[in-house]
């Protein structure tokens, strides 16, 4: 009896072996070599397999080269920005080709009419690995698919609809207030500072305020979880593509999975004090963006505790990292470009006065809707927007075999000289002065919150406080860029100065 057992458990192990080696070989070596095959048969151009790791040592080695380099404002800084992915296009003469993130290949889409198509077909085009966005950025919209991404969409569609912009657009104000404070009482002890830690403060606090009901100080330790999960980015990124890599007990792993724990605990509490707010009768928000969440959560409602706090931790970091990143990087052009500075103050005035800026005025500030609009195009929320075939499909002239990775670079074709002329390099905000349409002609070329279906679901919220915040600034101080700024635009999920931005400030009254 015990020899059959050992020769059926043998037996077992044997077969699980074999089945796990031929997946092992299926992953690593068969399948690469079948779609390498596909894509060059179609034209394309990319680097040769290599087993396991493909392209990831060489494209670590661009990043960690090119990241501490800071260049002249004046430069074209997608080729910084998009190191490995420029460098790619350059070798195999422009155009569409493919690199490979470990077994995986990474089609590059540089045609606005071929990313127009794919993002559209959300269907088929999902995000890839879904499991290291959950890991990095946590789960929610960003990492739904197929129909969970259709119910969540539509009830987070509610807390961006035009009313509860309208009902959010003061508590916006407040933070500005509240950021200019601060401004006036660090600039009097010195007229030079780094004005990113407080443009992280101020959409911190107001997507706290807007989409939670609270102050950003009751959210700082949300915000400085952020900030690690962020920075770990990096470290994570080199490995992912080994099975089981997640699993292993390293320093950063370990770190990750506290921090998600510990922001899991804290979002939970904040629910859990607005329901017992409920409970006791008080008189909380229901219109921000928690209490939809909530609203659908009740009775076995169509969202469970943990997909609101999933949504919750999604929106604390892309609600604010991304409008951090247009507001700092439309301090630095007007920095540099001071006569649009002076254009845009005189405007703020016009409109408003000596009255805090309000949303009723927003649709007057036609310059500074120009510049914004400049700013996206130069520094795009999303310089790249990376994609998935669920299945093969035929897009364009290009047959996409299942599986393949897609990287749509829309940094790229924002700062294409074919599409918007030589000085594509300089901050031009006139090129925008009859609308977006007239500036693309009519093409598909100016994306900065992504297209189709799964457009950023905050853009116009982002725009809102854009405005509100660059406006207030304008009424309360001229600035300059300091000698010490270094110029070093940066991808870590969201696109941020990565030497900070010293400004010298100089309070107007």
């Amino acid at each position: 009896m015990e020899a059959t057992f050992g020769l059926i458990l043998s037996s077992i192990v044997v077969a699980a072996s074999l089945t796990w080696a031929a997946k092992l070989l299926n992953t690593f070596w068969l399948r690469p070599r079948k779609i390498e095959k596909l894509l060059r048969e179609q034209g394309l151009g990319g680097n040769p397999y290599r087993l396991i790791v493909g392209d990831m040592t060489d494209f670590m080695k661009s990043i960690n080269e090119e990241q501490p380099k800071s260049i002249e404002i004046s430069d074209a800084h997608m080729p910084h920005v998009l190191a490995y992915e420029h460098r790619i296009i350059s070798t195999y003469g422009g155009g569409n080709c493919f690199y490979w993130l470990g077994p995986w290949a990474r089609l590059v889409v540089t045609d606005p009419e071929l990313i127009k198509e794919i993002v559209r077909r959300f269907d088929v085009f999902v995000r890839p690995f879904p499991e290291l966005t959950r890991t990095l950025v946590g789960g929610g919209l960003l990492s739904a698919e197929g129909e969970e991404w259709v119910k969540r969409r539509k009830i987070v569609d509610h807390a961006f609809h035009v009313d509860k912009l309208k009902d959010m657009a003061p508590r916006i104000v407040l933070s500005c207030s509240l950021m200019i404070q601060k401004l006036k009482a660090a600039a009097a002890t010195s007229c030079e500072l780094d004005v990113w830690p407080f443009i992280e403060d101020l959409t911190g606090d107001v997507i706290s305020r807007a989409a939670f009901g609270s102050s950003y100080e009751q959210g700082t330790r949300v915000f400085e979880l952020i900030r690690q999960r962020v920075d770990l980015t990096m470290p994570l990124l080199q490995f992912f593509y080994l099975p089981g890599y997640k699993y292993l007990p390293t320093k950063s792993n370990r770190k990750v999975k506290a921090i998600s724990s510990e922001m899991k605990t804290i979002l939970r509490g904040v629910i859990h004090m607005r329901e017992k707010a409920m409970e006791r009768g008080e008189d909380v928000p229901k219109d921000d963006l928690l209490g939809i969440l909530m609203e659908n959560s009740k009775n076995g409602g169509l969202m469970s505790i943990e997909d609101v706090i999933e949504e919750c931790e999604l929106f604390y970091l892309a609600g604010s990292k991304t409008v951090a990143g247009l507001l700092v990087w439309t301090l630095v052009m007007l920095c540099a470009y001071p006569e649009w500075q002076t254009q845009a103050r005189e405007e703020v005035n016009r409109v408003f006065g000596n009255s805090e800026p309000a949303l009723q005025g927003l649709h007057h500030l036609k310059i500074v809707t120009m510049i914004l609009q400049e700013v996206l195009r130069l520094y795009p929320t999303n310089a790249v927007i990376y994609r998935c075939s669920s299945e093969e499909v035929k897009v364009g002239n290009v047959t996409i075999p299942a599986g393949v990775h897609l990287s749509l670079l829309i940094g790229l074709i924002q700062t294409d000289p074919k599409i918007w002329g030589d000085d594509v390099n300089k901050f031009n905000p006139e090129r925008f002065a009859q609308g977006v349409a007239k500036a693309t002609n009519n093409q598909p070329v100016f994306t900065p919150f992504s297209s189709g279906p799964r457009m950023c679901i905050g853009h116009n919220f982002a725009m809102i406080e854009a405005k509100l915040a660059i406006a207030t600034l304008l009424q309360h101080f001229s600035f300059q860029l300091s000698p010490s700024y270094k110029h070093a635009p940066f991808a870590l999920y969201k696109l941020r100065p990565q030497y900070g931005a010293p400004l010298i400030l100089r309070p107007l009254h």
